[in-house]
């Protein structure tokens, strides 16, 4: 192992919610971010349509909450989500006074978008490359900043618990040599798992590892039967699932079938802004009743206006060989966001003491059971910066009950033998049997699946066994889609993003709860 590194603070990722910790914790001391590709690798630069706050005349904290609850179908934390937009004003706000660059009309003020379940106009956009904006901005706050050290191309494997606590992370470097990163408290902001299934709009860091990181060491998840499928992905064959942003229909744009003829009506009272779950089935169903593929169409918008204020979607359909201004789009839906995550409170703290998450990778219960168009750079924003605040003064006696930990040996050296299941297997039965449609037969083959996987992978873990990044990457995969498979089989109901063909119905009497898993074979 080689030499260890320490900090008085440890963040594990470079997204929205790792860098606004990392500008909050920049004056209290060392800050060590550990990300495992290059910097802007991860979700946040890929976030195209916008960040939601009530900053328009006609909106208001509360219509915005209200938003937020309903698209979470009944099971949203409310104090999470008075959070969110509360805190969301001023955190966005700041950014502007930062200089994040976001769209002005011609006279001046902010130029708001409305995307699906959205009742007003509230989100504010930097054409279609909103997320990287805002990367670029929080980056700034803290590039030569002579307290914080990024570490880049570093695979963190493994966290480090001595008397208790969370002391710091073992991770491989670029060398492909283990090494130690010590510090008083631990962020995990890794972001996603999108590529636990076949079709997903994530990049390819999007693998769950820290979902996976927390929960062997002991932690809690919750949540994770909700996976939110992006309607709207690039469906065109040997192509990326690249995202086609919600703001395009925002900006009037609508999903047509085969025939040219548009269809969202037939199925939701909303029509083509109806919540994202509600219009993945509805293309779906579409689909099948017409045996067709269905399309997203800008045609009757002016070609001019379309190019220009989606100049990035305009570039990757070009990519495809097809114009976003005058073509049809093929489109079908993709795993794009995880609700669920690793258990925290609403500062970030996990049943570790010592450990902290904040983002995509968490579940505070703000998105209950279906997330709200452009409420995710929310969300980075808002709780990684209450995280970081928190992560100053942390003390085992003011943590929340924690769960058992696991103090995982070092890793050895040794080789090991091929891991139980390509990921090629883990993301094709999670895409088949726990994607958009569930039901009891699908899911259950499932879980007996990836248990059968599943003693001899957590056995080479708890050896301390070697493994390449690859098997990492496995390990990580088969780990969340467990856990997902098996909280969507134990939800016997459908809501929001979770839906059961043999349970059709919302059951609000039995299933109006969150529910945990920890650490098991």
């Amino acid at each position: 192992m080689g030499a260890p590194v320490s900090a008085d603070f440890l963040i594990i990722g470079s997204g929205i919610a790792g860098l606004r910790a990392a500008v909050e914790l920049s004056a209290h001391g060392r800050v060590l971010v550990l990300t495992k590709s290059d910097p802007g690798a991860g979700s946040t630069g890929y976030a195209q349509g916008g960040i939601a706050a009530a900053v328009g005349d006609d909106d208001s904290t509360a219509r915005h909450a209200a938003d937020t609850i309903a698209a979470g179908d009944g099971i949203c934390d409310e104090a999470a989500v008075r959070v969110l937009v509360e805190d969301g004003v001023r955190d966005v706000r700041e950014l502007v006074e930062w200089g994040a660059a976001f769209d002005r009309d011609a006279n001046g003020r902010l130029n708001l978008a409305r995307e699906g379940a959205h009742s007003v106009r509230r989100v504010l956009h930097v054409h279609d490359a909103t997320g990287r904006e805002i990367g670029r901005t929080l980056a700034a706050r803290i590039k030569d900043h002579p307290n914080v050290t990024v570490i880049d191309h570093a695979l963190v494997a493994r966290l480090v618990i001595r008397d208790g606590a969370v002391a710091g992370v073992r991770f491989i470097d670029a060398s492909g040599e283990w090494r130690e990163a010590r510090g008083s408290a631990t962020l995990i902001a890794t972001g996603g798992a999108g590529h636990v299934f076949q079709e997903t709009t994530n990049p390819d860091v999007a693998t769950g590892d820290g979902m996976a990181l927390a929960f062997h060491a002991g932690a809690r998840v919750a949540d994770l039967e909700f996976v939110q499928f992006h309607p709207t992905a690039l469906a065109v064959p040997g192509m990326p699932r690249y995202l086609l942003s919600e703001a395009l229909r925002g900006e009037g744009g609508r999903l047509i079938n085969q025939a040219g003829e548009p269809f969202m009506r037939r199925y939701e009272p909303d029509g083509d802004l109806a919540a994202r779950d509600r219009v993945a089935r509805a293309m779906v169903r579409e689909s099948e009743r017409t045996r067709a593929p269905v399309y997203l169409s800008m045609a009757h918008l002016a070609p001019e206006v379309v190019r220009a204020r989606f100049p990035l979607i305009a570039e990757l359909c070009r990519q495809a060989g097809l114009d976003v201004a005058t073509d049809r789009l093929p489109v079908g839906p993709a795993a794009h966001y995880f609700m669920g995550g690793v258990e925290t409170d609403l500062d970030g703290r996990t049943s570790l003491p010592g450990l902290f998450a904040a983002g995509e990778v968490a579940c505070t219960g703000v998105h209950g059971a279906n997330r709200l168009a452009s409420n995710s750079l929310l969300e980075g924003l808002v709780f990684g910066r209450r995280a970081g605040r928190a992560m100053q003064s942390w003390s085992a006696s003011s943590w929340p009950t924690p769960s058992a930990a696991f103090d995982l040996p070092a890793p050895g050296s040794q080789s090991m033998a091929p891991l139980p299941m390509a990921e090629t297997e883990v993301r094709s039965i999670s895409w088949q049997r726990v994607g958009v449609f569930r039901d009891k037969g699908g899911m259950t083959t499932a879980v007996e699946q990836f248990d059968a996987a599943w003693p001899s992978l957590v056995a080479a873990l708890d050896a301390g066994q070697g493994m390449t990044p690859g098997q990492w990457r496995v390990a990580s995969l088969l780990t969340v889609a467990r856990l997902v498979a098996r909280a969507a089989l134990r939800r016997m109901e459908s809501r929001g993003a979770h839906w059961r063909a043999d349970c059709p119905e919302r059951d609000d009497l039995n299933w109006t709860r969150h529910a945990t898993d920890v650490r098991s074979v």
